[in-house]
């Protein structure tokens, strides 16, 4: 397909990240984060970030079918508002309608003016049609064969690069990746389990890939993946041009989450054990915790446990730092070598491929919105040590930390996000 921009494959040298994911778009209503997109551009840009990781939407607005001239977006509970109200990430407060293509065209034009560059990704099989106001694109992703999945993204993200090439603006992009964390969520359907997801993809992915770079071979496709698949790393795509980890050591996370159940199923949740070490006084029951049937698409169309949510929503904040900090000194040199092992790993199997590589996430797990375990002590320190091993490792790019956007509260903490910005970026000259 003839585009009207010649494309040029000069992205930065360096990408300092900032994850915008879904929320660039789903937290666009009054008073939200993104309600104004150039003043969120400006102010990463001023924090020293050169490049922003987005759920760009690729099958939604190429591939879908559907009309998204008027996108009806809201929060995860729809009409039950608190329902996610606090848990990272999907704690979308106001509805929204927006124009999804000129939303794409304004977030591009405003890299473009600060000098900002984009990696696209897609959460759409993940979860970014749960904040949709009606079950359309949740629909129209899971009526694609799962075999094909990766192909019909690859073709989507070739269509999109089109699209911004249209408006002489598909030089903003540095990359983009067919999907974010593939082996995590909806395009493992269909697969045989006899391995690791990561090498049961392998073919599926390599098909993806080809399928964008026989469009668009001067553009960067990465495959990304939740982790380091340290067992499986044979099945990254031999066609891959970039590589994408997210590095989440959790540890002392990790323990608190086998504790108290929360990625097993509400009936196996230890309620009288959370009540006294984690949660509110004033939390609901489990049971009491649920959305309307009408509204259970929207937790498929989500990868999120409900026992995670309800704890997420429902945590006293303090308590659940608190739990994590007296846990921490067991934890601490185990999840200080798996970041550096980890990082390790990625950039030897980048070596290998003849490829430059990135961290688009991490560093310790998926924490509540309130909470600041990353964002304290211990988590400003495990930042500076995931950068300094991103800039030992010749990485591509990196981020601060997977909290260090408009979305979260971290976005306030500028003298950390300056600093480690700084240091990637003239460590890494």
């Amino acid at each position: 397909m003839p585009v009207a921009e010649s494309i040029p494959n000069r992205p930065p040298d360096r990408l300092a990240m900032t994850l915008w994911d879904f929320s660039w778009y789903v937290r666009t209503g009054p008073g939200e984060p993104f309600e104004d997109l150039d003043a969120a551009v400006a102010k990463a840009a001023d924090l020293g970030y050169n490049a922003v990781r987005i759920c760009a939407m690729p099958f939604l607005l190429f591939r879908s079918g559907l009309d998204t001239s008027a996108l009806r977006l809201e929060p995860l509970g729809g009409p039950h508002a608190e329902y996610g109200s606090r848990v990272r990430w999907y704690d979308v407060r106001e509805p929204a309608v927006i124009d999804a293509r000129a939303h794409l065209l304004a977030l591009a034009r405003a890299a473009d003016r600060h000098g900002v560059a984009i990696i696209a990704s897609s959460w759409e099989y993940q979860q970014s049609p749960a904040f949709a106001a009606d079950p359309a694109w949740y629909e129209a992703l899971h009526a694609v064969d799962p075999e094909d999945r990766l192909t019909v993204l690859g073709e989507a993200q070739a269509d999109l690069v089109d699209f911004l090439a249209e408006h002489g603006l598909a030089h903003v992009i540095a990359c983009v990746e067919p999907h974010n964390e593939v082996q995590i969520g909806h395009l493992t359907a269909g697969l045989p389990g006899a391995e690791d997801a990561v090498v049961e993809l392998q073919g599926r992915l390599e098909a993806g890939i080809a399928a964008f770079q026989a469009r668009h071979p001067q553009v960067r496709c990465a495959p990304n993946y939740g982790g380091v698949p340290v067992g499986s790393l044979r099945g990254l795509p031999r066609n891959a041009t970039a590589l994408a980890f997210h590095p989440y050591v959790y540890g002392v996370l990790d323990d608190l989450i086998e504790e108290f159940g929360l990625r097993r199923p509400p009936a196996r949740f230890p309620q009288e054990r959370a009540d006294a070490a984690i949660l509110r006084p004033d939390a609901p029951r489990i049971a009491d915790w649920t959305l309307p049937p009408e509204h259970a698409w929207k937790l498929k169309a989500s990868i999120m446990q409900p026992s995670e949510i309800y704890v997420h929503d429902w945590c006293d904040p303090e308590g659940f730092d608190r739990w994590l900090y007296n846990g921490y000194g067991a934890h601490r040199i185990a999840m200080a070598n798996r970041l550096r092992d980890w990082i390790d790993a990625a950039a030897d199997h980048a070596k290998r491929l003849g490829v430059p590589f990135y961290f688009g996430e991490g560093w310790v797990g998926y924490t509540p919105r309130d909470g600041r375990f990353e964002e304290g002590p211990v988590g400003a320190a495990i930042c500076r040590d995931a950068i300094a091993h991103s800039v030992r490792v010749g990485a591509w790019g990196t981020i601060v930390c997977s909290n260090a956007a408009p979305q979260h509260p971290m976005w306030a903490d500028e003298a950390l996000q300056r600093e480690c910005n700084a240091a990637f970026l003239k460590g890494a000259a």
